[in-house]
């Protein structure tokens, strides 16, 4: 702010008798919430600043905040070769953007919300402050899309780093995981197989015969799914194919995990912060109604379909658990 702190009026300078009437006012800093309105920042800014003489009284003094608008905007023009509606268009470049020699101002009510009045700001380069009592305005650079979230998209390029580190050991893992259950369901069809040739050839090639098969095949297929049924009963799980595949892998997947060093719970942790500051990102693009290249910040398009695969639950969390909760098609069209 342009006042000395010894200031006593905005439209009076500071007295001869203070020594350091010449030194540089440090800046102050405002802390303002987007969906707070405009006249939270005014009672802000007077709470910082030494009241207007007014009429032999003290006042606090007015604040006006007016920003940059369009030509076309201020004359009411509109453009009938293209869309036919006068739609301002928002770069979200802020002080980025081009200068202009000639900007028409409006000023904004009180009850605007800061958050809008930043993203119509950010067509042009600045906005003004008026200090009632103060022969000048404060002109503020408006931050661009790029200064509001460089500190995010720079945490954002950091974790997408180690996320494209670790989701190649994962993917690893996973592969070798469903690779051994296929193999152990097809070593079980293989011991099937097998136990249905030891039978053929006890019965048909052997002076034992049926009488001794018979007893033994049914006590050995009864016994099997005896055990099958305790098994599931146990794993407290669908007595299904699926289920069993997804109890072995689970349990290959943690095992190769420990192997080869991969934190299951950093990359949970890893993984949700990546997409809250990729969320956060996107609600600021939306305020400056900007396109944001987040393929860029990731570092290429593998670690956003990691990043969308695991927000959406996929690799047997929520979208496993809802499909299996879910009953089949053709049952939910019969009733």
């Amino acid at each position: 702010m342009p006042f000395h702190p010894e200031q006593e009026h905005v439209n009076r300078p500071v007295g001869e008798d203070v020594k350091d009437a010449d030194d540089t006012v440090e800046p102050l800093a405002l802390l303002v919430h987007p969906q707070q309105p405009l006249s939270y920042l005014e009672r802000l800014i007077q709470a910082e600043i030494p009241p207007v003489h007014y009429k032999g009284r003290e006042k606090l003094p007015d604040i006006v905040f007016r920003a940059e608008a369009d030509q076309e905007e201020q004359h009411g023009k509109k453009d009938d070769n293209k869309n036919g509606a006068n739609v301002a268009s928002y770069s979200g470049l802020g002080h980025e953007g081009p200068s202009r020699k000639e900007a028409n101002w409006v000023r904004w009510s009180g009850s605007t919300e800061v958050g809008d009045f930043i993203r119509d700001a950010a067509r042009g380069r600045e906005f003004a402050i008026d200090i009632e009592g103060y022969s000048k305005e404060l002109r503020v650079a408006v931050p661009s899309f790029r200064d509001r979230t460089y500190y995010m998209r720079m945490r954002l390029r950091r974790m997408s780093r180690d996320i494209d580190t670790m989701a190649k050991v994962k993917n690893e893992c996973d592969a070798l995981a469903h690779q051994g259950a296929h193999r152990l369901a097809q070593g079980g069809f293989a011991a099937l197989a097998g136990w249905w040739g030891v039978v053929y050839y006890v019965t048909f090639h052997t002076q034992w015969g049926w009488d001794l098969v018979e007893p033994v095949t049914y006590l050995a297929g009864l016994s099997t799914i005896m055990g099958g049924y305790l098994w599931f009963l146990y794993i407290s799980k669908d007595l299904s194919y699926k289920a069993a595949m997804k109890v072995t892998v689970s349990k290959r997947q943690t095992a190769l995990y420990q192997e080869r060093g991969f934190n299951q719970q950093k990359w949970e942790q890893l993984v949700h912060e990546a997409n809250t500051l990729r969320n956060e990102i996107k609600v600021v693009a939306s305020e400056y109604d900007v396109d944001w290249d987040e393929n860029k910040d990731l570092g290429g398009e593998e670690v956003k379909k990691v990043l969308e695969e695991e927000e959406k639950g996929r690799d047997g969390t929520k979208a496993a658990k809802k499909n299996d909760d879910e009953p089949p098609r053709e049952a939910k069209k019969k009733q």
